[in-house]
């Protein structure tokens, strides 16, 4: 492929993908999503991005020495979300610019992000936020989009230094309470007020009342530190291995969910009770406008 000017002027080097097609229906990018590349080594994550016949992409790669890499233009459609939905969005490559994250990933021992990558990565963000107008709440990551087969960039990645520097949206977690437990077939209106609310967010949630295994599909996943449920990354919870087993008791139930730029300042406290091993926690969280 062709090389071409880099979009961001710190971009250090321009490696083409020939991965990419045209944007449908004209669309233009109002959503930036991070991943990481998921392999042993930095050649090979690049080799797969970049070859022909892979069908996958990016538009920038972030190196761990905070070198960064463009493959695809901004006004391009790199192919790195897959399956996925946001927001009544399933086409989500056409509305996002995706950036990945040079880390090994969960299947390879899933090492730190390193402070200079992560510098870069807010760096690059906000150049892209400022280009193209897009809002904090809208860098999102692959495991928001994806929650039932995507968990990257993961619990390791620092959410909350990014937010520090206008990047993505975090709250700090509320103290852990107890409260109900809700089993999997419960009907309830707890229920059904948690799968409207994370819908209302953005998520793809089916909202039936029901918690069963459409539900367990939007919210569960394994991961260290925190649920590798998307709404992890603004709810840690420090525990290892955690899979969902009941909802959000009236834990989103202000009319300004889903806009974290809201002129409001109180918070909203509320609890989930999850399995850990087979044993029950319940754990709370605190959720900000």
């Amino acid at each position: 492929m062709k090389t071409f000017t880099p979009d961001s002027s710190i971009a250090s080097d321009v490696i083409p993908s020939p991965n990419f097609g045209d944007r449908n229906h004209g669309r233009l990018a109002d959503m930036i999503l991070l991943h990481y590349t998921g392999m042993p080594d930095v050649e090979g994550a690049i080799a797969q991005l970049c070859t022909p016949g892979t069908d996958v992409s990016a538009h920038y790669i972030v190196l761990e020495d905070g070198r960064i890499v463009q493959c695809v233009p901004e006004a391009k459609r790199a192919w790195h979300a897959g399956v996925s939905f946001w927001a009544g969005e399933e086409d989500i490559n056409s509305c996002s610019i995706g950036i990945e994250i040079i880390n090994r990933g969960h299947d390879w021992g899933y090492p730190d992000f390193p402070l200079r990558q992560i510098a870069a990565v807010i760096a690059l963000c906000r150049g892209i936020m400022l280009r193209r107008k897009i809002l904090s709440h809208r860098v999102l990551a692959h495991s928001d989009v994806a929650p039932a087969r995507k968990r990257d960039p993961g619990e390791k990645f620092p959410w909350h230094s990014l937010a520090n520097s206008g990047v993505g949206h975090w709250v700090q977690p509320a103290p852990i309470v107890r409260g109900e437990t809700l089993k999997l077939g419960t009907i309830s209106d707890d229920v059904l007020g948690l799968q409207q609310a994370l819908a209302k967010y953005g998520y793809g949630v089916p909202a039936n009342g029901t918690q069963g295994t459409a539900g367990r599909n939007t919210v569960r996943g394994p991961g260290t530190q925190q649920v590798n449920f998307s709404v992890s990354k603004r709810f840690p919870i420090g525990r290892t291995r955690l899979e969902f087993r009941a909802e959000v008791f009236n834990l989103f139930n202000h009319d300004n969910f889903g806009n974290p730029d809201a002129n409001i300042s109180n918070n909203t406290v509320g609890t989930i009770t999850t399995a850990d091993d087979g044993r029950n926690a319940q754990f709370g969280f605190r959720f900000a406008w």
